[in-house]
Parts: C-alpha cells; structure tokens; sequence
C-alpha cells in the first residue's frame, strides 16, 4: 500500500467524490483508510452516567484505498 499516514488524498469515487483530506489512520491489512472529516457516520451513544442522555456521534470509517487517489 503506497498510502500512508499523514499524506493528502483526493476521493475518486463514492458519495465524497471531488472532496481531499488527510489520512488519519492507515489499516493496511484491511486495505483501507480513514480521512480526516470524510465518509462521516452517525453512530448511537449510550448515555455513560445515569441521568445521562444518549447522543449521536459523527465518526469517521474507513475508506477503500482504490477509491483515493495521492496529491502532492
């Protein structure tokens, strides 16, 4: 995997085509990495104390590396 940590991508397909970022976390055995501020999703929080309400936290997942492309 030519991607690493750190570098500046440039999405080439999916729902945040057209959009770059930086590269957080790089899973090489999965293939994949994770964009800073990219394909963001939802995820339920339980409520940690009682009394506490629950809350939706926006998380970003992991994205194919075939569907980023490197920029210099």
């Amino acid at each position: 995997m030519k991607i690493k940590k750190g570098d500046n991508v440039k999405v080439i397909t999916g729902k945040d085509k057209g959009k770059s970022g930086k590269v957080v976390r790089a899973l090489v055995k999965e293939n994949k990495v994770i964009i800073d501020g990219l394909n963001m999703m939802k995820k339920h929080q339980r409520p940690r104390k009682s009394g506490e309400k629950g809350t939706m936290v926006s998380v970003a997942m992991p994205i194919n590396v075939s569907n980023v492309k490197k920029v210099d």
